[in-house]
């Protein structure tokens, strides 16, 4: 069995200083987050936010700064790549599920495959940052439709260690370009994730949701709109992803995009996840996978992890009932 790396196994050779605050994070596990404690309910944790000025907290200067947020996937990784239970786990098979959007195409036309493009902004697409262990990082995420108008999905590893302490200082900034926040930064009020990760770092369930608070009296996607989800969907389907990859050779400042058809994980068939060509690095983590050939799809993953640092394949967590579970807390929530 070969070994997973993350996205960002670059990363992994930062300077004394970003190891320690990754050192720091892992120790931040054996201790709730500051807020409400964790609470978990039909496999799902959730984390109460309590902490204000989040948006204020991050300057320019470290947002700049922020550690790509996959380095934190490796540990869970590794355990994922070796655990048993895991090995002997079906894949998910549960009767699939939408919930619209404004007009969404779930046309599924044949793509045209790249490893990476340059994007013009999405007004739903951003990233966040967030803290952990004391140290920053950033990701990417996307808006999805939500009866509270306001839910934001991202990657586990993105807002919570996996398992361990979720994230604080949590801000989403969509359609991010170039340090500029045009449509403001939306801060967290509540985190959600499956049990499955937040307590035993599965990688097959490596997806999270956040949900955020107002901004100047309105909900996030009265302001910038939200996606259609799709759960249980077929695998096999044609995507296009998002993310705003930070590590060599991009600098995070600008929206890049992947296409192509999925197929399963030969390494690690285990994680039932899927992967398409692409060659995003470190800081797209989280960013939304979308059924077609455009943004305006339903979204069904999210950028999960590579191989290697010049992986040319990026993976996805199969979105079943699991992970619709968390979803659906988190887009119920008031």
């Amino acid at each position: 069995m070969r070994t997973p790396k993350t996205l960002a196994t670059s990363l992994l050779s930062l300077s004394a200083a970003a190891l320690l605050a990754l050192s720091a994070a892992g120790a931040a596990s054996a201790a709730p987050a500051p807020g409400k404690a964790p609470a978990e309910t039909s496999g799902v944790s959730s984390h109460t936010v309590v902490e204000t000025g989040g948006a204020d907290y991050w300057t320019a200067e470290r947002m700049r700064n922020a550690i790509p947020g996959d380095v934190l996937a490796e540990k869970a990784k590794q355990r994922s790549a070796n655990s048993k239970a895991a090995l002997s786990r079906p894949a998910e098979a549960g009767a699939p599920s939408t919930v619209e959007a404004q007009a969404p195409s779930l046309q599924a036309k044949e793509v045209t495959p790249k490893a990476n493009a340059s994007e013009t902004p999405v007004k739903h697409i951003g990233k966040v940052f967030f803290t952990l262990g004391g140290a920053n990082y950033v990701c990417s995420a996307n808006s999805v439709s939500s009866t509270n108008k306001s839910t934001v999905s991202t990657a586990g590893h993105c807002l919570n260690e996996g398992p361990g302490a979720f994230a604080t200082k949590f801000t989403f900034v969509p359609a991010y370009l170039n340090g500029s926040a045009p449509y403001g930064m939306w801060t967290a009020k509540a985190l959600y994730a499956p049990t499955q990760w937040s307590s035993g770092g599965d990688m097959t369930y490596d997806t999270g949701f956040a949900v955020m608070n107002t901004l100047n009296g309105q909900k996030l996607s009265d302001v910038v709109g939200a996606s259609g989800v799709q759960f249980n969907a077929a695998r096999g389907l044609s995507y296009k992803a998002f993310g705003y990859p930070a590590a060599a050779p991009f600098n995070g400042e600008s929206l890049k995009s992947c296409s192509g058809t999925a197929t399963n994980d030969p390494y690690n068939p285990q994680f039932n996840t899927q992967g398409i060509p692409c060659n995003m690095t470190g800081g797209s983590s989280g960013g939304p996978w979308f059924i077609g050939s455009s943004s305006s799809g339903y979204q069904n993953s999210v950028n999960s992890y590579g191989y290697g640092s010049n992986s040319t394949t990026m993976y996805g967590p199969y979105w079943g009932s699991v992970i619709q579970q968390a979803y659906s807390s988190a887009a119920a929530a008031s």
